[in-house]
């Protein structure tokens, strides 16, 4: 599969949804700012520390699914909330109540700014798939198959693995690499077969500990050494550089 930039033996193919098919990554860290922001202001006052869309968002939450992310992100400022339950308003001082929250405004955004897909992945998706390899979705968000389907790619996965079915299947979330190791058993494959597409730490941490058999760093912000660091076999600012996608 060298035209397609994959070592030979890999027969399936498990990409990230934001920052690796759609161009919802910015999209997510400007719903964590306004969220936490919102949070720390009314917390500690005029003198909080912001939220960094950058720094903090790569570190603590991206790639995380939400509560894990919201945890991870006051661990850093010292702060412990009660986790609550899942089905918390949003104006709940909870850990499921402040992602609710995000949740809520990040599903504004989009309804109001919609959904855009990288071009260059779409083109290396349906170049995979016509040399034979399975391929699938693998993301933390509740609400990837309303996204997949905002940009007409759903029938460009043959299996699905998100916070939905993660849940269902009680099944922890980026670092750990099960939902990848998930998506490689619905397809028929062992980790060794199948490479992994991610742009977040978390999702290089996951592919990496899972002993998958390539793991592809997608650096869309200038973050190409921590990708290696983070486990990537090779880094690419688009996954046409890969090749079979021109």
């Amino acid at each position: 599969m060298t035209e397609l930039g994959l070592p030979e033996g890999i027969l399936a193919c498990l990409f990230d949804l934001d920052g690796v098919v759609t161009k919802t990554a910015v999209v997510h860290a400007a719903a964590w700012k306004e969220t936490f922001d919102a949070f720390l202001r009314e917390r500690e006052g005029e003198n909080f520390q912001p939220f960094d869309a950058v720094t903090d968002y790569h570190e603590y939450v991206d790639g995380r699914p939400r509560a894990d992310g919201v945890r991870t992100f006051l661990a850093s400022r010292g702060i412990e909330l009660p986790e609550g339950n899942p089905d918390d308003p949003p104006e709940a001082r909870t850990v499921h109540g402040v992602g609710n929250r995000k949740n809520e405004l990040v599903l504004q955004k989009i309804r109001t700014e919609g959904v855009e897909a990288y071009d260059g992945t779409l083109r290396y998706i349906e170049a995979v798939r016509a040399k034979g390899l399975r391929t699938a979705i693998v993301s933390s968000s509740d609400n990837t198959r309303e996204v997949l389907r905002a940009i007409d790619a759903e029938h460009l996965f043959d299996v699905r693995i998100d916070g939905v079915v993660a849940a269902e299947r009680k099944l922890p979330g980026k670092p750990h690499p099960d939902t990848f190791l998930a998506a490689a058993h619905d397809l028929g494959v062992e980790a060794k077969q199948a490479a992994v597409f991610e742009d977040a730490m978390a999702g290089m941490d996951a592919g990496r500990s899972g002993g998958f058999g390539y793991v592809v760093g997608v650096d869309r912000v200038g973050q190409t050494e921590a990708l290696y660091a983070h486990g990537a076999d090779v880094v690419v600012k688009d996954l046409a550089e890969l090749g079979g996608a021109a």
